[in-house]
C-alpha cells in the first residue's frame, strides 16, 4: 500500500458532526435494551445521593465503551464524538462515570451482580449461546481464577497472591459445550492474596444457577476445575445442584498410595500432543499412558462426606538431561497428573474422560481475552469501584459473544477482539431524509454479510427506499 498524494497536498480537519467511529455499537445496544440492561441495573442498584441517578443508563453508558475497547475511566471520552449523541441518549463524561463507580459500596455490587445474572437470563432467551445442544452431552461449566496486575500502594485490596504479582484476584464461571464459544456465568472480584479455594463451593452454586438459565432442563452438568478447587465443599456444592465434577488433585498421600496400586499393565497409550497413531495395532504411540481405579475422595472425614468416584491418573515420562550425554536410566520415572470425577464409566472411558477434563482450559482463553480488553487493568483505586467495573466488563463480554454468533459465518467462535474489528469498529456517516435516520457505512466492508445480519435480527430495518 503506498499514498496517493504527496504530503504537501493533504490536510486533516476535525469538524464532520456526521461521523461516528464505532457503528456496532448500534446493534449491541439495541440488543441490550431489548434484553432489558437500563431496566434491571435500575431496578436493582439503588446508589443514593444524585452521583447514583440514572445507574441504568451509566451502566451502559460503560458497558458501550468497553465494547469499543475501552479499559480506562478516561477511555469513555471515546463515546463523545461526532454523531454519538444522534444515535444514543446520555453519553455521560469520563469524569461522571468515575464519580458513579466510585459511590459503589459492596451492598450495591452485589446488587449489580443480580442484575448482571438476569440481564444474561434475558440474553439467553434471544440468543443461543449453546447453540443446539446434542441430546446426552455435557454442558461445561468451569471456574478458575486470574490475577490482575495492579500497579500503585492505594489500590484497596491489591496484595502478592500465588503468581508472586502484585493485583487483585478475579474468579470467574463459564459455561460451554463442545461446538460453541464459551460464556461467562459468574464472576467475582477478590483480594490479591485471598486463596483462590476461598467462597469456591457458593461460587460453584451461582455458577450452576446462572448456567441453568441458557440449556434445557433435565441436561448433563460437568463442573471441571484444577486442583486448587479440590474440596469436599466444592464437590458436595456441585451434586446438590445434580452436576457431576471433574477436578485435578493434589498428589498427598493418600492420591500417592493409591497411584503406587495401579498395576503396570493397566496403563494404556493415548492421544497426546505428538502423538502418532499406529493403524496395525490400532493404537496410538506416544509417551502419555492413563489408567484409572475406584477412589472414594475425603475418606478421613464422617461417611456422610465422603465422596465416592474415580481416579484418573495419567503418567509422563520424566526427562532426563543424562539421556542426551548416552547416560540411560536404570529404570524409567514418571510425572503423575491425577484428576477426581464421578463421570460414570458408561458415560466416558478413561481415555474420553481424561481428554474431557484438559479441555478445562478453555477458560485461559476467557481470561486471556478480558486482560486483552476491560481488565487490561483496574481503573480505580477503590475496591468496589473495580468490582462494579468487573461485572460490566463481563456484560460487554457475553454481548459481544452475542454479537458474533448472531452474525454467524466464522465469528461465533472468533475472539473478542476479533469481533470488534470486524463488527464493532466500523465507521459511518449519519444522515437524516423523511423523518428517518440512516447509516451510510463503508464500501466493500469485508465482513457487510456478518454486519447487515446482526443489524437485522436485533434491528428491524425500516424498507429500503428505491
Amino acid at each position: 500500500m503506498q499514498v496517493s498524494h504527496s504530503l504537501s497536498s493533504v490536510s486533516v480537519s476535525f469538524d464532520e458532526p456526521n461521523l461516528i467511529a464505532s457503528a456496532g455499537l448500534l446493534p449491541l445496544m439495541t440488543l441490550a435494551r431489548d434484553a432489558g440492561l437500563e431496566d434491571l441495573v435500575d431496578q436493582w442498584v439503588k446508589i443514593p445521593t444524585d452521583k447514583g441517578a440514572n445507574a441504568g443508563l451509566k451502566i451502559s453508558s460503560l458497558v458501550a465503551g468497553m465494547l469499543a475497547g475501552a479499559d480506562s475511566i478516561d477511555d469513555m471520552a471515546l463515546l463523545r464524538h461526532g454523531a454519538m449523541r444522534k444515535l444514543f441518549k446520555s453519553v455521560y463524561a469520563p469524569s461522571t462515570i468515575g464519580s458513579f463507580l466510585r459511590s459503589f459500596t459492596f451492598g450495591h455490587t452485589k446488587q449489580l451482580e443480580a442484575a448482571s445474572s438476569r440481564f444474561l437470563g434475558n440474553l439467553g432467551t434471544r440468543v443461543p449461546f449453546l447453540g443446539a445442544e446434542p441430546e446426552g452431552h455435557y454442558v461445561f461449566v468451569d471456574l478458575d481464577d486470574t490475577i490482575i496486575e495492579v500497579h500503585g500502594y492505594q489500590k484497596q485490596g491489591a496484595g502478592f497472591g500465588y503468581s508472586g504479582i502484585r493485583g487483585l484476584n478475579v474468579l470467574l464461571g463459564i459455561v460451554s459445550v463442545p461446538d460453541c464459544a464459551p460464556v461467562i456465568v459468574a464472576q467475582r472480584l477478590r483480594k490479591g492474596s485471598t486463596s483462590s479455594a476461598r467462597g469456591a463451593a457458593s461460587f460453584v452454586t451461582q455458577s450452576l444457577n446462572n448456567s441453568a438459565k441458557l440449556h434445557p432442563e433435565g441436561s448433563k452438568v460437568l463442573v471441571r476445575a484444577d486442583s486448587a478447587y479440590y474440596s469436599q465443599s466444592v464437590v458436595a456444592a456441585a451434586q446438590a445442584r445434580g452436576a457431576d465434577i471433574s477436578v485435578t488433585v493434589r498428589m498427598n498421600p493418600s492420591i500417592k498410595k493409591a497411584i503406587a496400586s495401579i498395576e503396570d499393565d493397566a496403563w494404556e497409550t493415548i492421544k497426546y500432543p505428538q502423538a502418532i497413531f499406529d493403524e496395525d495395532s490400532g493404537r496410538w504411540i506416544s509417551k502419555a499412558e492413563i489408567a484409572e481405579l475406584d477412589y472414594t475422595a475425603f475418606a478421613s472425614k464422617k461417611k456422610s462426606d465422603r465422596i465416592a468416584g474415580r481416579l484418573l491418573v495419567r503418567r509422563i515420562p520424566e526427562l532426563n538431561p543424562a539421556k542426551k550425554n548416552g547416560q540411560e536410566t536404570i529404570f524409567d520415572t514418571y510425572r503423575f497428573h491425577a484428576v477426581f470425577t464421578t463421570i460414570p464409566q458408561d458415560i466416558l472411558d478413561t481415555a474420553a474422560a481424561d481428554k474431557t477434563h484438559r479441555q478445562h482450559a478453555v477458560i485461559e482463553a476467557v481470561n486471556a481475552e478480558l486482560k486483552a480488553s476491560a481488565l487490561a487493568h483496574m481503573p480505580s483505586g477503590r475496591f468496589n469501584a473495580n468490582a462494579a467495573w468487573l461485572h460490566a466488563a463481563v456484560i460487554a463480554y457475553n454481548l459481544t459473544r452475542a454479537a458474533g454468533i448472531l452474525a454467524e459465518g466464522n465469528l461465533p467462535r472468533a475472539r473478542m477482539q476479533t469481533l470488534r474489528t470486524k463488527l464493532i469498529h466500523i465507521p459511518a456517516r449519519i444522515s437524516r431524509s423523511a423523518r428517518k435516520t440512516k447509516l451510510h457505512l463503508p464500501k466493500n466492508w469485508p465482513w457487510e454479510e456478518h454486519w447487515n445480519r446482526l443489524f437485522t435480527r436485533v434491528h428491524a430495518p425500516p424498507p429500503q427506499t428505491t
